[in-house]
């Protein structure tokens, strides 16, 4: 199962020579647009005033935008996580992965990591605490957690939003049949990249994150999901679907039938004319 690559984040070098992060933009369908910070000779460039999020960035993402932003060295936010005292969901062990909620943050003067990722865990709360999302992960006998984690995967392996609620009815589906999820996005985020191709030794590493081997959600989500993949996680459509594979752009193919799956990948492998995708 393939998922898109997720935005990046955008950074351009400035007339004056240094790199300056852009974190002025839109989100338009889970990408951030990033507006250019052009400075004209002897004038001093204007620091950004907001730090986009866009769907599906992972923590370490988050990050690195964060230490960017605020103009800190590399890694201090991630070593930030020791004061930051998140109100995170016991189930998440201190890790705020899934709980960055995507949305555009003010950068306030003298804004430290702790203040921008304790901003980020509050907006989560409101946003998946709330009635609609509690009440239906309880009626699919779920906690949050697992909703999020849920949505996490629905939102790395979407190619569209108009897919989102059939990728959860196939994690459902699996789940509820006792079949490992071989999600391709979980193994990219083990491995720490984002790619459409997946190779059988990929799917041998050893790593809880590896859903190829390693039965039920991974321990953690694997992305911060939007609002768009947290409905689709608490509220998928019925179907009967356990294998899906996006041939081309546009065109995610969804069945019950293991056989018309493999000539769907044997399609996809056509087109892309590298090594082998997987079958999951």
């Amino acid at each position: 199962m393939h998922m898109n690559t997720p935005p990046r984040s955008m950074i351009r070098l400035t007339r004056r020579g240094r790199l300056a992060l852009i974190a002025i933009g839109a989100v338009v369908a889970g990408t951030a647009v990033a507006v250019p910070l052009l400075t004209l000779d002897g004038e001093e460039e204007k620091k950004p005033t907001a730090l986009v999020v866009p769907e599906g960035w992972r923590a370490g993402q988050v990050y690195d935008a964060v230490d960017k932003a605020l103009a800190l060295p590399a890694g201090t936010t991630r070593k930030s996580l020791r004061k930051a005292n998140l109100r995170l969901p016991v189930d998440a062990e201190g890790n705020p992965e899934g709980y960055l909620f995507p949305a555009t943050y003010p950068l306030k003067e003298k804004a430290t990591p702790e203040q921008m990722l304790a901003f980020m865990v509050d907006t989560a709360h409101k946003k998946f605490n709330g009635a609609p999302i509690a009440a239906g992960a309880q009626r699919n006998a779920m906690n949050v957690y697992q909703a999020v984690t849920i949505a996490s995967i629905v939102q790395s392996e979407a190619a569209s939003k108009a897919d989102m609620g059939k990728v959860a009815r196939v994690v459902f589906n699996r789940l509820e049949r006792g079949m490992p999820l071989q999600m391709d996005s979980t193994i990219n985020y083990a491995l720490n990249r984002s790619t459409l191709k997946t190779t059988e030794a990929d799917t041998r590493i050893d790593s809880p994150y590896n859903s190829y081997q390693r039965m039920g959600l991974p321990p953690t989500p694997i992305a911060n999901p939007g609002q768009d993949a947290m409905r689709a996680a608490i509220s998928p459509p019925p179907g009967d679907w356990l294998y899906f594979v996006t041939v081309k752009p546009g065109d995610t193919r969804f069945t019950a039938d293991y056989a018309e799956h493999q000539r769907n990948v044997a399609e996809f492998n056509r087109l892309h004319r590298r090594s082998p995708a997987t079958t999951g």
